[in-house]
């Protein structure tokens, strides 16, 4: 017979956030190899295609960072640093997505290239967090 729910036990993701942690996790690194391609190459291309990558991953950090401050007030174990995450990715990404709207040669330089860094650890600390689950949430 199975245990009885409880939210103080180890949960896993939910797999539809999961999908949506995804794309953040796998965006933001996008972002990043973009940014060093163009201070590489000069080629405007590749900054508006970081812009663009982060753009979309700044829409699927919104939707799992309201799937994890739910689970947060839900008093989900674990979720609160999630949510935490999530919250730093999503403002440091939102500036970096300011910092990608100015013109080419001011959009990356330094200071898009530190933010592009720290979204995309952020990125992965919140994927690590995220699908890191304690063995005892899979008996």
């Amino acid at each position: 017979m199975p245990a009885a729910f409880s939210r103080n036990a180890p949960t896993a993701l939910h797999p539809l956030h999961g999908i949506l942690l995804a794309f953040p996790v796998a965006l933001f690194p996008g972002a990043l190899a973009a940014d060093a391609t163009y201070l590489n190459s000069s080629e405007m291309q590749w900054s508006n295609f970081a812009a663009w990558l982060i753009a979309g991953a700044l829409v699927f950090t919104g939707l799992s960072l309201a799937w994890a401050l739910v689970r947060a007030v839900m008093r989900y174990t674990g979720s609160r640093g999630l949510a935490i995450i999530l919250g730093a990715l999503f403002v440091v990404g939102l500036i970096n997505a300011f910092q990608h709207s100015h013109d080419g040669w001011s959009s990356v330089g330094t200071t898009g290239l530190a933010l592009s860094v720290i979204s995309t650890v952020l990125a992965l600390a919140a994927g690590w967090i995220g699908y890191s689950v304690p063995k005892e949430a899979h008996a």
